[in-house]
Order: C-alpha cells, then sequence, then structure tokens
C-alpha cells in the first residue's frame, strides 16, 4: 500500500504528450545539444537572439519545438553573401 508521504514525495509519471504538451529541455541539455558554454545562450537571451524560452521560478525550459524552429531559421542558404569561408 502507498503511504500518503510517498504520494507526495513522488513526482507523478505522466510524459508531455500525454497532457497534450511539448517536451521541455533544460539550458544545460540545450547548451550540450548546441555545442555552446550556457553563457552563451544567456547571452543570447540578453540581446533578444535564441529559441524561445519558459521560465519557472529562476529555471528556464526550452520546448523542442520552439528550438526546432530558431535552429530552421539560423539556416544559411549556400553561396550567400557573407557565408563564403574565411582563411
Amino acid at each position: 500500500m502507498t503511504t500518503h508521504d510517498e504520494l507526495l514525495s513522488t513526482p507523478p509519471s505522466i510524459s508531455p504528450e500525454a497532457w497534450g504538451l511539448d517536451a521541455l529541455i533544460s539550458i544545460a541539455e540545450l547548451s550540450a545539444y548546441l555545442g555552446v558554454p550556457v553563457a552563451t545562450i544567456y547571452d543570447w537571451r540578453v540581446h533578444g537572439h535564441g529559441p524561445a524560452a519558459f521560465r519557472f521560478g529562476k529555471h528556464l525550459r526550452f520546448a523542442i519545438s520552439d528550438v526546432r524552429a530558431w535552429i530552421a531559421e539560423q539556416k544559411e542558404p549556400a553561396g550567400q553573401p557573407g557565408t563564403a569561408h574565411r582563411r
């Protein structure tokens, strides 16, 4: 039998998708995925760049769909001015 304390200390194991929500990742997970320092992501946010985020208290979370959309916006077409490889 489950005790009252166990119920309070155990987070529900319902996936975001079951709620019809997009999965969220932390700033550390986003940093690791993009291969940039966490400080760079904070800097982007100060300057109005980077993917949209949700703030829960002091924690930032990024929806996977927002990250995908932001990444797609960063794509530069080949052969455009300013994209040539510099030596």
